[in-house]
């Protein structure tokens, strides 16, 4: 698996456009609050890095991570000025297919909520076998899925304002 041999967070191939132009949502789950926090962390710094001003960062919480669409849903109807949210969660594989169920609507409700408001929604959501492979991808061996979560955040805020 190519995730083993690198950090999944690194952008030095990419151009990453100033974010200064733009608003961001960032809704994250509450549920294993330890690994979204942790993406919370790297989505914001990484926000703010990029030319972001914390003014122009609305940050709101959900109870887990089936709530990110419903969330993201809310705050692009009610915010008509915000130009991308990124949705964060981890999902972590159990012993029933509750697992499946969770990570299908979830991706499916995300994608379609973007469609619906021709606005960027970005999947920034860990669906992983365990704990370990979850601290791994929120600010461990791989890397932060929050980080890159908001490069591509402004990178489609960028694409978006282009067209």
């Amino acid at each position: 698996m190519s995730t083993q041999l690198k950090n999944l967070s690194d952008f030095s191939h990419t151009t990453v456009p100033s974010g200064a132009n733009y608003k961001f949502g960032i809704i994250v789950a509450e549920w294993n609050a330890e690994i979204t926090g942790a993406l919370y962390n790297g989505a914001l710094k990484t926000l703010l890095a990029n030319g972001v001003a914390e003014e122009n960062i609305i940050s709101l919480p959900v109870p887990g991570s089936f709530e990110l669409t419903g969330g993201a849903e809310i705050l692009l109807s009610k915010r008509k000025d915000i130009d991308a949210v990124i949705c964060l969660g981890c999902v972590i594989q159990g012993d029933t297919k509750h697992f499946d169920f969770i990570c299908d609507a979830v991706a499916q409700g995300i994608t379609n909520v973007g469609i619906k408001y021709s606005k960027p929604v970005i999947f920034g959501v860990l669906t992983t076998n365990n704990l370990e492979q979850a601290q791994d991808r929120a600010g461990g061996k791989h890397g932060n899925k929050g980080d890159e979560a908001a490069i591509t955040a402004i990178k489609m805020a960028d694409f978006s304002a282009q067209i």
